[in-house]
C-alpha cells in the first residue's frame, strides 16, 4: 500500500443551513470522497431544514400549522423525533421550553415577517397551554387538540448538529467536530489523542471574546444567548428567547446560559429552558436533573459574572472543564 494511502489529512467543510452555516472539522484519509462526504453533510441540514423551517411554507412543520385542530397529520420520521424530543423537554422543565410559541416569535419579527404591532398583543393576550398538552403523537401521525403555531428554532438547529455528526459516522468518521453557528458536538478526539476545544463566549454583541473553555469528547455544546438576535422597542433591546407565560421577549434573563449535553438537539432545548427559568430557577432545575450548565448573568456593571452547575462546571464559573463519553 502506498504512504499516500494511508494518509490523513486535515478536512474542513461548511455550507449554507437556516440562515447561517455548518461547519465539520475531521482528519481522513486519501481514500476518502470528501466531495461526496461534504454532499451527504448538506442534504442532511437540507432535510432538517426542509421539515423543521418556519420560513418555507411547504415544511412539514408548516403543514402541520396549518392544519385543522383534530386532524391526523403524517409526520416524517425525523420530525416526529424532534417533537417528541421538545415535549419531553417542554414536561420536564414545567413549559419553559415550549415549541408552540410560533405566534409569538412572528409577531415580534424573529421570523420571516416584520414585527406586527396588532399580532403582539394578540400574542400577549392569548391564553396558552403549552405544546406538550395539546400535541398528541401517535404512531406516524399527529394532531392538535387546540390551536397552536408550532416554532422549533430552540431545538432544530441543535438536531442538525446531531445530523451531520451522525452523517459522519455513516461515512466511517468517528472523530469530528461539527456545528451550526455555534452549537457544537465533538466526536470522539482530535488526531493528537486530545479533547476538542470549544469556546464558551462572553455576552458581546460587539466582539466575539471567550468567557470560558470547554475540552469535549462525545459530547455537544449549546448556547442561548441575549446578545445576538434580538429586537429594539424604546430604545431596550429585548432577546428573541419567548417567555411562556407572556407570549413576549424575556425582560429579565441571564446573559446566556451554556449546557453540555449528550446530544446537541437536548443542549439546545434545555439552554433555551433554563434561560427562559433564569439563573436560580434555572439552577434549581439542572442541579434536579443533573444538568451541566453555565449561566453568565450581568452584574450592576455591566460584567458577565458565571454561575456552574453540574460536575461539568463545578459549581464555579469555568475556565477550563472537560466532558467525556457522555
Amino acid at each position: 500500500m502506498s504512504k499516500m494511502s494511508t494518509e490523513s489529512a486535515r478536512i474542513a467543510l461548511n455550507g449554507p443551513t437556516m440562515g447561517t452555516r455548518w461547519s465539520a472539522l475531521f482528519n481522513a484519509e486519501a481514500c476518502h470522497d470528501t466531495d461526496a462526504i461534504r454532499a451527504a453533510l448538506q442534504a442532511a441540514v437540507d432535510e432538517v431544514d426542509a421539515q423543521m423551517s418556519t420560513w418555507n411554507a411547504e415544511s412539514a412543520l408548516m403543514r402541520i400549522n396549518a392544519a385543522p385542530v383534530g386532524d391526523w397529520v403524517v409526520v416524517p420520521e425525523q420530525l416526529r423525533t424532534v417533537l417528541r424530543l421538545g415535549l419531553e423537554i417542554g414536561r420536564a422543565s414545567g413549559g419553559a421550553f415550549d415549541i408552540g410559541m410560533g405566534d409569538a416569535v412572528t409577531a415580534w419579527g424573529f421570523g420571516p415577517e416584520a414585527a406586527a404591532p396588532d399580532g403582539i398583543r394578540a400574542a400577549m393576550a392569548a391564553r396558552r397551554r403549552p405544546a406538550h398538552e395539546v400535541l398528541e403523537i401517535d404512531g406516524m401521525g399527529l394532531r392538535k387538540t387546540a390551536s397552536i403555531a408550532l416554532d422549533l428554532n430552540g431545538i432544530a438547529k441543535g438536531h442538525g448538529v446531531d445530523r451531520l455528526a451522525e452523517t459522519l459516522r455513516e461515512h466511517g468518521i468517528g472523530n469530528a467536530l461539527v456545528g451550526i453557528d455555534g452549537e457544537m458536538r465533538a466526536l470522539g478526539l482530535r488526531p493528537d489523542g486530545t479533547a476538542w476545544i470549544i469556546a464558551v463566549e462572553a455576552p458581546d454583541p460587539e466582539r466575539r471574546t471567550p468567557h470560558a473553555i470547554l475540552a469535549l469528547q462525545d459530547a455537544a455544546v449549546a448556547t442561548s444567548g441575549d446578545y445576538r438576535h434580538w429586537v429594539e422597542v424604546k430604545g431596550r433591546r429585548l432577546s428573541h428567547t419567548m417567555d411562556p407565560r407572556r407570549g413576549a421577549p424575556l425582560i429579565a434573563s441571564p446573559a446566556s446560559v451554556t449546557v453540555v449535553a449528550r446530544t446537541c438537539a437536548e443542549a439546545d432545548a434545555w439552554a433555551t429552558a433554563l434561560m427562559v427559568l433564569g439563573p436560580e430557577r434555572g439552577a434549581d432545575l439542572a442541579r434536579q436533573r443533573g444538568l451541566d450548565a453555565l449561566f453568565l448573568v450581568r452584574d450592576d456593571d455591566g460584567n458577565a459574572q458565571g454561575v456552574g452547575v453540574g460536575r461539568l462546571f463545578s459549581e464555579e464559573p469555568a475556565t477550563i472543564a472537560s466532558a467525556g463519553g457522555r
